[in-house]
Formats: C-alpha cells, sequence, structure tokens
C-alpha cells in the first residue's frame, strides 16, 4: 500500500506541541536565570541567544531541545583578514577576560542553578539535562565576533570609520581548541524572510524534510546517516522561492529536492550557495559535510517518496 504523502508531510510540517514548546520556553528562562545570578556574569554586557531550529521554528519530535549562546559583548573576538588596518586603527585593546575563564564561569553558573549532575561539559556545550518540566538544553558560551570591513570616511569626510558585520556574530574554542564562527541573528532574520516570500511555506518543508530523513534512516536508508538537520535547512534555504508556489506540500518538497539534488551534482552548481545567514560559503573546506554527501541525500529522498 503506497503512502499518503501529502498527508504524511502536512503532518511532518507542523512545529512543536503547545506542551513541547512550554517545556522549551522553560528550559531557556532557567538558563537565563542561571546566568543573570552570577556573580560575575551579572556584572557583564551580554547576550543571551535562543539559537538553532528551536529559535528557527524548524525543529521536529526528534530534536526538541533548545539550543542557548550566552555571549558577552565586551570581551569580542575582532576579525581584520577582510580589512585595510588592525586593532590599533579602531581602539580595541586587549581584555584581560579570557574566554576560558569566560567558559568556566557559565559552568558555574549552571551547576549553581540546576546542580552538578545535571550539567554535563561536552567540547562545545554544557549539556543541562531534562527533567519532566523541560527539555535538554545545550548551552554555548561565546565571545561576540566582529567582522570588520574595509574602513571608509565617515558622512562628514573628515576621519575614518572601521566597519563590521551588525549584528555581531558569535565566536568560541571548544574544549579541544575547534574554533567555531556562528551568524544566530543573521540566520534568524534570513530564515524568517524568506519565510515570507515563500507564503510561510519554508519552514513547512524545512520540518517536512527533517522528519522524512529520520524516517529514511528508520528504513536503513544510508544516504541519510550523519545528514545534519542544519545542512538540511541550509539546503532547502538555497531553493529558488518559485519552488514553493502551489497547494501541494508533496510537490514543494519533491521540487526542492530535485533543485537540491541538480545544484549539488558538481562544485559549479552550488559554489555559491550559503548558509541560511548569507555569511557563510556551505560547501567549504571546513564544513563537516561534503556536497556529494547533500547530493547522495538530495536523490535518495526524492527516490524514496517517488517510489513509495
Amino acid at each position: 500500500m503506497s503512502i499518503d504523502w501529502e498527508q504524511t508531510f502536512r503532518n511532518w510540517s507542523k512545529p512543536s506541541s503547545d506542551h513541547e514548546c512550554e517545556k522549551q520556553e522553560r528550559a531557556e528562562r532557567m538558563v537565563s536565570e542561571a546566568i543573570r545570578a552570577h556573580d560575575k556574569l551579572k556584572t557583564l554586557d551580554l547576550r543571551i541567544i535562543s539559537q538553532g531550529s528551536y529559535r528557527n521554528n524548524t525543529n521536529v519530535r526528534q530534536e526538541s531541545d533548545v539550543d542557548i549562546c550566552v555571549c558577552t559583548n565586551v570581551p569580542f573576538y575582532g576579525d581584520y583578514t577582510l580589512a585595510d588596518y588592525n586593532s590599533d586603527l579602531t581602539g580595541n585593546v586587549s581584555h584581560p577576560y579570557t574566554y576560558r575563564e569566560f567558559k568556566n564561569d557559565v559552568e558555574s553558573a549552571l551547576v549553581d542553578k540546576f546542580g552538578r549532575s545535571s550539567v554535563t561539559r561536552g567540547d562545545k556545550a554544557f549539556d543541562v539535562h531534562e527533567n519532566t518540566s523541560r527539555v535538554d538544553a545545550d548551552v554555548i558560551a561565546a565571545f561576540a565576533y566582529r567582522l570588520y570591513y574595509k574602513k571608509r570616511l565617515s558622512p562628514g569626510q573628515y576621519s575614518y570609520e572601521t566597519p563590521y558585520v551588525k549584528p555581531t556574530g558569535v565566536k568560541f574554542y571548544s574544549d579541544s581548541s575547534k574554533l567555531v564562527q556562528n551568524w544566530p541573528e543573521q540566520h534568524y532574520s534570513n530564515g524568517v524572510d524568506k519565510n515570507k516570500r515563500t507564503g510561510y511555506r519554508f519552514k513547512l518543508i524545512v520540518r517536512a524534510v527533517k522528519r522524512l530523513k529520520f524516517h529514511l534512516i528508520e528504513k536503513k536508508i544510508a544516504a541519510a546517516n550523519n545528514i545534519a538537520s542544519y545542512l538540511i535547512e541550509c539546503l532547502i534555504y538555497n531553493v529558488p522561492d518559485g519552488v514553493f508556489a502551489g497547494d501541494s506540500y508533496k510537490n514543494n518538497l519533491q521540487e526542492a529536492l530535485v533543485h537540491c539534488y541538480a545544484a549539488t551534482k558538481i562544485d559549479e552548481g552550488c559554489k555559491d550557495w550559503t548558509e541560511v545567514n548569507g555569511l557563510k560559503y556551505l560547501f567549504h573546506s571546513s564544513q563537516p559535510w561534503t556536497r556529494e554527501q547533500a547530493n547522495a541525500f538530495a536523490l535518495a529522498a526524492w527516490a524514496y517518496v517517488e517510489n513509495n
């Protein structure tokens, strides 16, 4: 008996239930309370940023945890690789508060709030374990990341400005010294804009494809293994807006997969594709996935729907 994919995708495209949302919001609120109560952290200029599929409203049942970034605006990391000057021109000076100290203080705040047994320090994030009233929370400690551009004359043309990307990104080092740079604010705003341009279909189709991935894993379709949900969201983001037209979720999803498959067959087809933030290339040597993996997944997902 063939699967009614239209109804299946309509079911899979739904966001978290109200009950699950309450547990997610409670986890986010409690993490914020923990940080704001810490003697040292509460004196800092901080942003507490919900991020990932939870904030971007593309999460599905199999990934109901929340991702939270605790970010200092000062100190921050400055990047001058695109600029024609260095920190001397900006007047930025090194700050005595190191990133390692900051990460340790975030850990201390979480342990004070939730207890040692409820907090596990991972290589990149702290895992605040779920209970009956809240979902699992992954908490990252980061410094603000300022990517500077070339200097330009100020409006009065009496001095130079040293512009950088705003809102600032976030940057941190894992305990194993791996560098991570992200742009959660740009990801959120670009995703919202894409959703509006596609008649609010973009996020529905992202959720449906994510659920399809988990279904393929259950069916032991090898191409679905190790495909990050974040990669799926970015792939669908690069699909032209017009693909999301019409009333059929099945047609939208399959046409999106066809576009992803065709574009990822060769490097040239997707060399300009970016993450949803619009600032990082999707297929770069630093990424944990490859174009070939994305191509194999798009083909396998389309074929499974077509033949079942």
